[in-house]
């Protein structure tokens, strides 16, 4: 499997800009993924190197489009389920604009012992605009032997779903929007929100055994500075608790043992670099996910010019980012996006695409992104992370001064020996540097404040260790970050 080429250039496959390779997952000697917008299940046995191909037409008749976009698959026993969204037929109206009539959210179940594939279940609203809400992750309750069907992106049916997995019944637990959960010990949390209208708002917990529903609140920082939009992108459980993957973030904690969530500031430019449309497993007892670049974003400005500002300002690389408190490590740096992570026989199976989504009115008939798999010794979490660097116009956190914000970075520096950032100024101002880990329970940030002067500064951060995030008093709108990783 590892001699295939598993490279896919733009094809047909209507929708939003581009899709991606996502699913990727390996079970009982098979390799499933789905490759959207064009609507293909892939199952590979890994053995002999044989292929099998689903086009997604027992929900609706061909073309079909769309398929998956945001990881939703589980395994248990010999099946791997897989679930999301399709368009079965894709209609266009005047050869552009996609129409959401036969939009459906599915999910499917592949017999791996058989190799047969069955639709289990699938949902429409038959709106020419609007949709039932997506699946976005697939969790197996093994107390009640269902599965959890996670529902966040569309306008109606939103919220946690439970799915027999032998009748296809399925029924509404939460009505409550929700992107992504995780089990951990015996309950389950759900991130709840909007991730395209401000962001995960809360976190909600279901006890797998009492079916009692408890909620608990958005985290403080560990700089102890505000944060906004922590749009919610993959979940993962590790250490008995809920790590919850935001923009500007991580959230991790579990009050149903007495530690309340907190968030971790990593990665924050007030841009959508976030660890959005990406999985999260875990490896060597660890979690590792990726921060990506340019996931979504609109394609032409708008009225005010902010979202194409925020979503098209490319900061840095995509980071693969392996968590094992207190460290934060990167080990890999990529292109526009990460798609998907998978671990396969002592190697890290990482999907990658060129191109991000877009908005509803930019739809075009083909895709426009180049999509492949990326094939990684699993040592990468053991050796020297590679040279990374970000370059942030100062612009966007004093913007989000404004809103009570402007605090950046997050910057991880374990296994980094020549971490520094490079000022240049508009003016004369102040500096603080907090510096965290992630230790679980959380200690307090130390900061430290220094005199920045009009021009070029370099801060040497090889003093500081951990994660170190920075604040300017005053605003600088004409200035510009880079932080340079070696």
């Amino acid at each position: 499997m590892l001699l295939g080429n598993y490279r896919f250039p733009g094809r047909y496959g209507p929708e939003w800009g581009s899709g991606g390779i996502f699913g990727l997952r390996y079970h009982d000697g098979v390799l499933y993924y789905t490759l959207a917008f064009e609507a293909e299940a892939h199952f590979i046995d890994v053995k002999t190197g044989e292929g099998k191909v689903y086009d997604f037409t027992l929900v609706g008749p061909a073309p079909t489009s769309g398929g998956d976009t945001y990881n939703a698959v589980e395994t248990v026993d010999e099946f791997i389920y897989f679930g999301g969204w399709v368009h079965a037929p894709a209609v266009y109206q005047e050869g552009r604009r996609i129409l959401f009539n036969n939009k459906y959210s599915h999910v499917h179940a592949y017999d791996t012992s058989e190799g047969t594939v069955k639709l289990l279940w699938k949902d429409s609203i038959h709106h020419e605009t609007d949709w039932a809400g997506e699946v976005s992750d697939l969790i197996y309750d093994p107390y009640n032997d269902r599965l959890l069907l996670v529902r966040e992106d569309g306008h109606a049916n939103l919220g946690v779903y439970a799915l027999d997995r032998r009748t296809g019944r399925a029924e509404a637990l939460l009505h409550e929007p929700s992107p992504k959960g995780t089990r951990v010990h015996d309950s389950v949390f759900f991130g709840v929100g909007n991730n395209f209208t401000g962001g995960l708002r809360g976190i909600k917990a279901l006890d797998l055994i009492s079916g009692r529903w408890e909620s608990f609140r958005v985290a403080e920082s560990a700089d102890g500075r505000p944060y906004i939009r922590p749009e919610l992108g993959a979940m993962a459980s590790a250490y008995n608790r809920a790590f919850a993957f935001v923009r500007g973030g991580i959230i991790a904690g579990n009050p149903l043992m007495g530690e309340e969530f907190t968030f971790f500031r990593l990665l924050d430019f007030y841009t959508f670099y976030a660890p959005f449309r990406v999985n999260a497993i875990n490896v060597g007892g660890g979690i590792l996910t990726a921060f990506n670049a340019h996931h979504d974003a609109v394609y032409r400005p708008g009225s005010d010019g902010m979202d194409w500002w925020t979503t098209n300002t490319v900061v840095g690389p995509s980071v693969l980012l392996y968590v094992a408190p207190p460290m934060v490590k990167i080990v890999g740096a990529l292109g526009a996006r990460v798609t998907s992570i998978e671990k396969m026989d002592g190697k890290l199976l990482v999907a990658t695409n060129s191109a991000p989504n877009t908005g509803a009115t930019e739809a075009t008939p083909f895709d426009t992104g180049n999509r492949d798999i990326v094939v990684l010794d699993e040592k990468i979490l053991q050796e020297r992370p590679p040279s990374v660097s970000f370059s942030l116009p100062l612009s966007l956190p004093s913007a989000a001064k404004s809103l009570g914000a402007g605090t950046f970075g997050g910057i991880p520096l374990d296994g980094h020996r020549e971490p520094r950032m490079v000022l240049h100024l508009h003016r004369d101002n102040l500096l603080t540097v907090y510096e965290y880990d992630l230790s679980l329970p959380p200690g307090e940030a130390v900061a430290e404040t220094f005199e920045v002067r009009a021009g070029r500064n370099v801060i040497d951060l090889s003093a500081f260790s951990g994660i170190v995030s920075f604040e300017l008093k005053k605003p600088d709108f004409k200035g510009r970050a880079r932080i340079e990783l070696r």
